[in-house]
């Protein structure tokens, strides 16, 4: 896989937004929310139809952002649909820990998993897969993950068969993992972005691609749940013909 370029202005545009190099140890890692939308805040066409929004501009400034953290998570239905490598491009940098969340075992993996592939070759590191108490693991799934690098985590789910933020905060804080970089998709984005959990953000960093992709897709928009959530601390940074947001959630 060929590498990415990086050019040399981008690292102070997005220095402030990230992960601290040197910080006192803290009680969970720190949790950057990153995702790209069309202006009318859609992630994808529709549920499971990989959609790309971002310009090579960006792109790179995904793959910077990805080498600045200790891990990078996904939901399942991201891994499902579009099959990712969630590993860093740029030459020299490294790649962060992939996190997927599975509370139900939906993600039937094989070792043509692109993630796999890249760990096989040097190019990115296995998946942890985050899996519900209940869930039976196929042991030859389990054999494949562990043979690459990866591994199961086992953890307990609410009513609905979701984890709880702060339970996979603290599991990724027991893994060694300082940091986490939150890539999608729109269950996953919408529910941190909700009260009380958007206190445990810490960053949030979006492309806006110049697209309208239309009623009926994947939507940026989480639930009501009291006043609105806004954005303090704001940059906006152009990147080829998109144009990158940064800022905190006001508290």
């Amino acid at each position: 896989m060929s590498s990415l370029p990086l050019p040399p202005s981008l690292p102070a545009l997005f220095t402030p937004h990230l992960p601290p190099s040197s910080s006192p140890p803290s009680s969970r890692p720190f949790l950057t929310l990153t995702f790209a939308t069309s202006l009318d805040s859609s992630l994808s066409l529709a549920p499971g139809v990989r959609t790309t929004l971002s310009g090579p501009a960006s792109k790179t400034m995904t793959h910077y952002l990805r080498s600045q953290h200790a891990s990078i998570l996904i939901g399942v239905g991201t891994a499902l649909a579009d099959d990712p490598g969630l590993n860093c491009r740029i030459a020299g940098c490294a790649s962060p820990r992939p996190i997927v969340l599975d509370p139900r075992g939906r993600w039937g993996f094989t070792e043509d998993a692109k993630v796999l592939q890249l760990a096989r070759a040097g190019e990115g590191k296995a998946p942890f897969v985050f899996v519900g108490g209940g869930v039976e693991i196929d042991e030859g799934r389990r054999a494949v993950l562990e043979r690459h690098g990866g591994k199961y985590v086992v953890m307990g789910t609410d009513e609905r068969g979701r984890f709880a933020w702060v339970d996979v905060l603290a599991a990724i804080q027991r893994e060694g993992l300082g940091s986490v970089m939150v890539e999608g998709g729109g269950e996953v984005i919408n529910s941190l972005l909700r009260a009380p959990e958007n206190e445990l953000v810490d960053s949030v960093i979006v492309t806006i691609a110049p697209t309208w992709l239309g009623q009926g897709g994947v939507v940026v928009s989480p639930e009501r749940t009291g006043e609105p959530v806004r954005l303090t601390g704001v940059e906006w940074h152009p990147l080829g013909e998109d144009i990158v947001l940064c800022g905190k959630i006001l508290r």
